[in-house]
């Protein structure tokens, strides 16, 4: 049975298991209502192309984007074999929309000339709403590309002053292949960007709940290509890193990279650089650029949730009484959440805060690539 929230924004997810159930209980849901645009995350168990083609049948009159999902955050709040949709009133939003394919063959001059084409085009149809409007752009990318980074500085800088915020789309924990939804079918190598104009305010943000220690994790062998890192400070990767964080006698798995997140210091603050696995040979995979030279931290975590209760305030600061925020949870934030037995704490504070959106395998903010964060855009109501 879906269930639709009852606010300005059309919030439906669906657990039912066949797409056309599903895509059924959303279209039941929103009614008549006009729509300038859509979003849609949902569980990577679903058939990709049953489920497009019924979302191109029977919501295609709106430009809808959208992604596979490491899990979803519904009205429930953490959620699993699931869709949410959210779609934005054509009287108070506007919405454009432009996508990447090949990201392997990506043309950064080419790429920042249709970002910046699309912003003109979204300028010019978002004049109907008025003068004074807010704008943001929200971006997916195949989480499984390698090429988040260069994509994300492409497009931020194309769009200069206009924040941009997104995630990278997951395939639940199996790292096998995602899909990022756009132009009525689900594609692997994509990236896609969507330009947010609103009569509503409009506020983007990033943020995590960990502080480095002190000792350090110099990378002295990486393959950057492949994000993969063989030594630290001239040491088995996973060995030293599991020496570093005080791993005893335990397992190098996801619950112990969630709860011990190296961490970087670039532009005078710590963003984590997640760890994706340990491999047999010794070496970790990660979920972001790592290479030769890198200074590295281990974090620890801070009270989460006192942490999200002082974002979340923050952020009514900003925009008054939220709608909704659009999440973009890191998938390691809900490992981590699970491991320390607190998933239906988080779960009752983000369904507090209207949070819906999905777990990810990375999230983009500005023009950073960044992990186990918690990103997101908040809309006023």
């Amino acid at each position: 049975m879906a269930h639709m929230a009852r606010s300005a924004l059309a919030v439906v997810s669906s657990h039912a298991s066949d797409p056309v159930t599903a895509v059924d209980e959303v279209v039941r849901a929103i009614g008549g209502m006009a729509l300038a645009g859509g979003l849609l995350f949902c569980s990577h168990r679903y058939d990709r192309d049953e489920l497009a083609g019924e979302l191109a049948r029977r919501l295609g009159d709106f430009p809808l984007i959208g992604c596979t999902s490491a899990g979803e955050l519904t009205q429930r709040g953490y959620d699993e074999d699931s869709l949410v949709f959210i779609g934005f009133p054509a009287d108070g939003f506007a919405m454009s929309v432009l996508h990447f394919d090949d990201l392997d063959g990506f043309d950064v001059a080419e790429g920042r000339r249709a970002v910046r084409e699309l912003a003109a085009q979204a300028a010019a149809s978002a004049r109907r709403l008025g003068e004074q409007l807010h704008h943001a752009a929200i971006f997916l990318v195949d989480g499984l590309s390698h090429r988040e980074e260069l994509v994300t500085m492409t497009v931020q800088d194309a769009l200069g002053e206009t924040v941009m915020v997104g995630g990278s789309s997951g395939d639940g924990m199996v790292f096998r292949e995602t899909g990022v939804l756009v132009d009525g079918r689900f594609v692997k190598d994509a990236a896609v960007v969507a330009m947010l104009s609103s009569t509503r305010p409009l506020h983007a943000f990033c943020s995590h709940h960990y502080r480095p220690r002190e000792e350090r994790m110099v990378v002295t062998s990486a393959d950057a290509q492949a994000r993969v890192v063989f030594e630290i400070n001239a040491r088995p990767a996973a060995q030293e890193y599991a020496r570093i964080a005080g791993l005893v006698g335990g397992e190098i798995d996801a619950a112990f990279f969630a709860a011990n997140p190296p961490m970087v210091r670039a532009g005078g603050e710590y963003h984590i650089r997640a760890v994706q696995s340990a491999n047999p040979d010794g070496s970790l995979t990660f979920y972001c650029a790592i290479d030769n030279g890198i200074v590295l931290r281990v974090g620890e975590r801070v009270d989460r949730l006192a942490h999200l209760e002082r974002l979340f305030s923050e952020v009514e600061t900003r925009v008054g009484e939220i709608d909704h925020v659009i999440g973009f949870d890191c998938v390691l934030n809900r490992v981590d959440a699970d491991n320390r037995q607190i998933t239906r704490e988080v779960s009752q504070l983000y369904a507090a805060r209207h949070v819906v959106g999905f777990n990810t395998y990375g999230e983009q903010f500005r023009a950073a690539h960044n992990n186990q964060t918690l990103s997101g855009l908040a809309i006023g109501a």
